[in-house]
């Protein structure tokens, strides 16, 4: 698998979601701002400095993206590939900044409500419903793979799902006449936006943390490695995300002294770990028994090791 290729494949095919969603959200933002206005909706408000939070989101979004591909160099051995997961952490707190403000303005309003325009409100949202959707269904694809992108999807996902609920509140003022309505199904769609942000802003702590991406099993890989013909044992082994999708591993495997052919045990580890546990970079240190026992009781003596 040339992991490479794939990275400039969906650079390519989603830069292009980018600026899609972007020109679509901006043109709304204006559109739902100025009729927020001139009807004093709380939701239709809002609703679009969410928006206008969520072109900024999916603009930092973008630029991880393309940042992601600068070329590894002597002072980045890595490259930037960790860009797109300070990307979707950021994009986690601002969603939730975003949400935590609307929740707060809605609180308020409650106190005071106010008549709105309720058909012009719906209209609005309606065309934010499709908008955000489509946007949305431009991520899809990369929303279990790509942290980075499943924060610009969760945005866009919040986004409609913000729309839907203004829709709601405006039939229900319609139906009822209830004044409290708008900034009710506000908090409603908080609460629930906020829920769905929180995984979000776990996994990519997690990640900007060095932690064990989710779905790989340390203890399942560990048991892989030893199992490895020749192999006795295992230690310092590490497991991180090198960007929102990649997964690295280090390892010491310590050999047994029959052992004969170590490029075919590391042939078959790599394999395995590709394979199982969609480890695609993997740096694999080999021992002989003698030296990890050396190691073990004396660490300024391991200076030197075998690769």
């Amino acid at each position: 698998m040339n992991n490479s290729a794939t990275h400039d494949h969906a650079v390519t095919h989603f830069g292009r979601a980018f600026a899609i969603g972007i020109t679509l959200n901006v043109s709304f933002v204006l559109v739902e701002a100025f009729y927020g206005w001139r009807v004093g909706s709380l939701a239709l408000l809002a609703d679009a400095g969410h928006n206008l939070t969520d072109v900024g989101g999916l603009a930092l979004a973008w630029g991880a993206l393309a940042v992601s591909r600068l070329r590894p160099n002597d002072r980045h051995t890595y490259g930037w590939r960790r860009a797109s997961i300070f990307a979707s952490f950021l994009n986690a707190i601002i969603l939730l900044v975003t949400v935590g403000a609307l929740a707060w303005e809605a609180i308020q309003r409650l106190q005071a409500p106010s008549p709105v325009q309720a058909t012009t409100v719906m209209v609005v949202a309606g065309i934010g419903v499709i908008i955000n959707a489509v946007t949305a269904w431009l991520f899809m694809s990369g929303r279990q793979h790509d942290l980075n992108i499943r924060g610009a999807f969760l945005h866009m996902a919040a986004d409609a799902l913000v729309s839907l609920g203004v829709v709601l509140s405006g039939a229900l003022y319609l139906w009822k006449g209830w004044l409290f309505i708008d900034p009710l199904v506000s908090l409603a769609i908080a609460a629930v936006i906020i829920v769905g942000t929180a995984s979000l802003f776990r996994q990519s702590l997690h990640a900007l943390f060095d932690g064990v991406p989710a779905g790989i099993d340390l203890a399942a890989v560990r048991q892989c490695l030893t199992g490895l013909p020749g192999v006795l044992r295992v230690h310092d082994l590490h497991v991180w995300s090198m960007d929102a999708s990649e997964s690295a591993l280090t390892a010491h495997l310590v050999l047994r002294s029959q052992t004969g052919d170590t490029d075919a045990l590391l042939g078959a580890a790599t394999r395995e770990l590709r394979q199982r546990f969609a480890i695609e970079h993997a740096t694999l240190q080999v021992e002989s028994e003698a030296f990890a026992q050396l190691c073990a009781t004396d660490a300024s003596a391991c200076t030197v090791s075998q690769t």
